[in-house]
């Protein structure tokens, strides 16, 4: 799917803004057909934005079901003959649209975009209504999975419910990232993949072009920095040779532009994209992963898309700064736990340099034993696998061109110890490669390395891991013995190289303790400081994401104060003391470390 863009043969008008809302507390607006009619009663609501904590109403945070927004907007007449396109960025987690009160499009799945052709339901030169209703239930076929929990007893209301869901961030809802209308012509390029490859100084760059006429003249131009031609050719697919090309590099990004043109019988433009190109190569051999074939060490975090009042909703001026955070800091890397973060996102990594695991929002997918079983008939069935290879067929056909994401994540901390998921997971993994041949591919594990059924699949073995904090929490002195142990264990059993995807201990800002106790910015420093050691020392260990990023809101329960606080920064953005240790440790390090 093309992102929508402004070129000299499309147009693009942003729908982001105040909209009217209405939350639907007795679930009754799809049976009233709300959508027939202008909504009534309404509250102004941010788009795009969470709802949950824009409003001072407990029932609106805590609702479950279907909430409703609605918008106005005007077509251009120079708009008329065009294909013109409503593009919604990201629904949690289902919604339906309607425009003009005819049902346009539906979509299940909160972390990707989806898009419908409106060309007949809309009035040119007149005001048109897009209303939108989102869903937020989770379900044992959705992902994240979730599911709804009745009572029956007398110390609950006849008909009380929650939504239980088994990761470990807050289920925001709402419209989270931007709303668009954009116009193509009628015959228009419908989408473009492009992989590279480099070949001593110079780099190769595969492309192919689909058009609506399968049968269109294709001409493509690559062009540098400056805007000179460096490659071109005709044809719906081929190669461009770039001579002593630039390299895209992890913090040295360079970036080059495809220009597709897609033409008539007569050679006239018909339509164009410029597409942003990064050249460079990814591959893993032994127990190295190698960009342009030199190692990489991926020093990082696990993030979240959430800040202060809009929760999940894109917020341009958070990412910039979070941006200036990893180069401050000294990261090269994030991985997108536990979704597919916005677009928007993901370009400016392209552009500084950032190199991202990309992951799809298969999260929660376990009970964190060995006896209850997930990927059971009642629970993780065929139903949800089927939504899990949709939802990776979309998260690759959207991202496939991002020089920055070097590797995809398929799940995470999933009950990879069954034997029921090892033909889940060979579907999966299949796909995968499928779709993308040019990546690795990992899940994020969970279970212990004598446990796991499917870590043989995959390139890279991702392992989160909580000791000293979850297992035998405030030992400090176990953790090197233990995190030694288990690493060795993962390369011997599948010889892999091994990320330490999570690892971490909650911090509260301005809470000091000497010598160490839990929860302390001492205590955090120590226990990571703990880790490291035992990195320095295993060859195979080819890259270290502290959990988190910054802090984050969770749902309320015993063992959260205000949200999940092992984040190296504040929700805010505030450094915690381990900012200022890991500055110093990656500076040391360098672009990979000596082991």
């Amino acid at each position: 799917m093309l992102y929508p863009k402004d070129t000299c043969s499309r147009e693009v008008k942003e729908l982001s803004g105040v909209w009217r809302f209405k939350a639907d507390l007795d679930n009754v607006g799809r049976q009233e057909q709300w959508f027939a009619q202008p909504l009534t009663d309404t509250i102004p609501m941010p788009v795009p934005a969470s709802y949950n904590d824009i409003t001072q109403d407990m029932a609106i945070r805590d609702h479950i079901g279907d909430v409703w927004y609605e918008e106005t907007f005007l077509i251009p007449r120079s708009w008329n003959g065009q294909r013109i396109m409503l593009r919604v960025g990201s629904a949690c987690h289902h919604a339906v649209v309607w425009v003009n009160g005819a049902e346009a499009g539906s979509h299940k799945g909160g972390f990707l975009p989806f898009e419908m052709d409106i060309s007949h339901l809309v009035c040119s030169g007149a005001e048109n209504r897009v209303t939108i209703v989102v869903n937020n239930i989770l379900t044992w076929q959705t992902l994240p999975p979730g599911r709804i929990k009745t009572f029956d007893d007398p110390r609950h209301p006849e008909g009380y419910q929650i939504q239980e869901y088994f990761h470990d961030f807050y289920n925001y809802a709402g419209l989270h990232r931007p709303v668009k209308l954009y116009c193509t012509p009628k015959e228009y390029i419908r989408d473009t993949a492009v992989t590279t490859e480099v070949e001593g100084a110079n780099g190769l760059v595969h492309y192919t072009v689909e058009c609506s006429d399968p049968e269109a003249a294709v001409r493509v131009k690559l062009t540098d920095k400056a805007g000179t031609v460096v490659a071109e050719a005709n044809g719906a697919s081929g190669s461009l040779t770039v001579e002593k090309a630039k390299l895209w590099k992890p913090l040295a990004a360079y970036l080059y532009t495809l220009h597709v043109e897609m033409l008539d019988a007569e050679g006239a433009l018909l339509d164009h994209y410029p597409l942003t190109v990064g050249i460079r190569t990814v591959k893993v051999e032994g127990n190295r992963f190698l960009i342009n074939g030199e190692p990489f060490y991926f020093k990082g975090f696990g993030k979240h898309e959430d800040s202060d009042i809009k929760g999940k909703g894109l917020d341009q001026a958070i990412n910039v700064k979070d941006f200036n955070l990893l180069k401050w800091i000294n990261a090269n890397s994030f991985r997108t736990s536990h979704y597919p973060y916005a677009e928007e996102i993901l370009d400016m990594a392209d552009r500084e340099g950032i190199v991202v695991i990309g992951e799809v929002p298969a999260v929660g997918f376990t009970f964190f034993n060995y006896n209850e079983k997930v990927y059971t008939p009642d629970k993780a069935n065929d139903e949800t696998l089927a939504h899990h290879k949709d939802v990776l067929t979309d998260m690759i056909a959207r991202d496939k061109n991002h020089p920055s994401i070097v590797m995809w994540s398929l799940s995470n901390e999933a009950s990879t110890f069954q034997e029921e998921a090892v033909p889940y997971y060979k579907e999966v993994s299949d796909l995968a490669r499928k779709l993308d041949a040019t990546r690795p591919i990992t899940v994020v594990e969970w279970a212990l390395p004598d446990k796991c059924q499917v870590a043989q699949m995959f390139d890279v073995i991702c392992v989160n891991r909580y000791y000293s904090w979850y297992n035998d929490p405030g030992a400090l002195e176990l953790i090197e013995h233990q995190i030694e142990w288990e690493l060795t264990g993962w390369n011997r059993n599948f010889n892999k190289p091994v990320i330490m995807s999570e690892y971490g201990a909650d911090a509260i800002a301005g809470f000091h303790q000497d010598p160490p106790v839990m929860f302390t910015e001492e205590y955090q420093c120590e226990l990571l400081t703990r880790y490291h050691n035992v990195f320095d020392r295993l060859d195979f260990v080819i890259g270290e994401h502290v959990w988190a990023f910054a802090d984050f809101a969770t749902k309320q329960g015993t063992t959260r104060i205000n949200g999940n606080k092992k984040g190296i920064f504040t929700r805010q953005r505030q450094p915690k003391m381990a900012a200022r240790l890991l500055k110093d440790r990656w500076e040391q390090m360098g672009s990979y470390p000596v082991k």
